[in-house]
């Protein structure tokens, strides 16, 4: 028999929620997406700087005067 609540005519329904908590993940993709992206930025200001790759001068003369006495 259903119950029935303060002489309603619906009667009560039991309802169940289940919530999936197994991993939660998705946060790490995230992160590691940000940190490439930060890497390439630096990579990208270091280079522009000069900093990796940047070539060395040197100038050599067309001639060299040697005195000896």
């Amino acid at each position: 028999m259903a119950e029935y609540r303060n002489g309603d005519d619906e009667p009560v329904v039991e309802r169940t929620t289940v919530v999936n908590t197994d991993g939660g993940g998705g946060s790490g993709g995230v992160i590691a997406i940000i940190l490439l992206l930060v890497i390439l930025v630096i990579g990208y200001v270091l280079y522009s700087n000069g900093t990796f790759g940047s070539k060395t001068e040197i100038k050599v003369p067309d001639k060299i005067d040697v005195n000896v006495n």
